[in-house]
């Protein structure tokens, strides 16, 4: 696809560059932002001129509805630079469709295409020094819609505020992972708003995860509601599960993210003639496996860290090392990924956008 570029929108520059201050090789994920973000807001039904403005602070009501009754959303998404200092996205039109379902469905307007997707190569272009070339070096990218509208009658905001902030990341590790499979609690329901990058699916999960960090595992595996027998998806992340040769996940739908990283691991992974089967994963079904040894992988899959391999997990106290394998699937689709987003390797699919 071809990014337009904006030109409806006010451009004010930061005088000074705070870029000499950060140290790029020690980066805390997500905690450094760049000199500039873009601010569109929505008013009596309009969406007004976009602004691209030094990062800072902004003053808002204390009963926007943001505050009482959670209307958020958000992406994630990362820009890549090449050896000859080319700035690329990965699919970023299917974020940009998904962030619109997510609007939708949490009652919100949605974001002209000129806006995010023209918004966000200008601002790109005005920080492409941000981008640090390299393996595992990015720039996380985080398109975000709030209600701004003030007060506190439960109802839909008429004044909204789009903004993407930037911030520089590294490689994405967090060392050995160990999950818990969920039994009472749950991600998301049958008819509410799992599918949707919303705000509040992942303050909810903030809980039993700590609840998990207490017994010394790092995410959980979630279940599906209603029994508690289906394996959904591994924290923030989609999941994957490896019995022999074939590669396992479930279905997309009301309660789980349609993951971009999940479907282009799955059409890499068939182009590689590896066995992928989408369907309802059952706990039983992975007891069994992880006791006759058929279970050879199992990992999650998302932006921030691409795909972060499982070593063990636990249900009913009982814990599952999983073995270690010379033919790791995780590694090799992690590392086929990366180089198609990093123009390493060619990129077959047609995934790769140019800034």
């Amino acid at each position: 696809m071809d990014i337009k570029t904006l030109e409806n929108i006010d451009i004010n520059l930061a005088s000074i560059s705070k870029i000499n201050e950060v140290d790029f090789e020690n980066l805390t994920f997500g905690n450094t932002f760049t000199d500039h973000m873009l601010i569109c807001d929505y008013e009596n039904g309009v969406w007004q001129k976009p602004v691209i403005q030094p990062y800072a602070p902004f003053t808002i009501d204390p009963s926007a509805k943001v505050f009482h009754y959670g209307q958020a959303i958000f992406e994630g998404m990362k820009a890549y630079k090449d050896e000859r200092d080319d700035v690329w996205l990965f699919r970023p039109d299917q974020n940009f469709e998904r962030f619109n379902k997510s609007a939708t469905r949490m009652a919100m307007p949605e974001v002209p295409e000129d806006v995010f997707m023209g918004g966000l190569k200008r601002l790109l272009e005005i920080e492409k020094n941000w981008v640090k070339k390299g393996n595992g070096n990015s720039l996380y990218i985080r398109p975000f819609m709030i209600a701004t509208g003030k007060g506190v009658v439960a109802a839909p905001a008429v004044f909204y505020r789009f903004m993407i902030i930037l911030s520089p990341a590294k490689s994405y590790y967090s060392g050995e992972v160990k999950v818990l499979i969920a039994e009472h609690f749950s991600r998301a329901a049958n008819g509410g708003i799992g599918a949707a990058k919303a705000a509040g699916n992942y303050s909810a999960q903030f809980y039993p995860t700590k609840l998990a960090n207490e017994k010394g595992y790092q995410q959980i595996i979630w279940t599906d509601d209603a029994t508690h027998t289906k394996l959904e998806e591994a924290g923030t992340m989609n999941v994957f599960f490896r019995i022999n040769d074939t590669l396992y996940t479930a279905p997309t739908s009301e309660r789980i993210l349609d993951g971009i990283t999940r479907k282009s691991i799955i059409e890499l992974a068939k182009r590689e003639n590896i066995n992928v089967d989408v369907r309802p994963v059952l706990v039983d079904e992975l007891i069994d496996a992880a006791k006759n040894g058929t279970l050879k992988e199992i990992f999650g899959a998302g932006t921030a860290a691409v795909i972060n391999p499982i070593v063990g997990f636990s249900y009913k106290e009982d814990y599952f090392e999983l073995p270690k394998i010379e033919k790791s699937f995780a590694l090799d689709l992690k590392e086929k990924l990366t180089n198609i987003q990093y123009k390493v390797a060619e990129d077959t699919f047609g995934w790769t956008v140019k800034i």
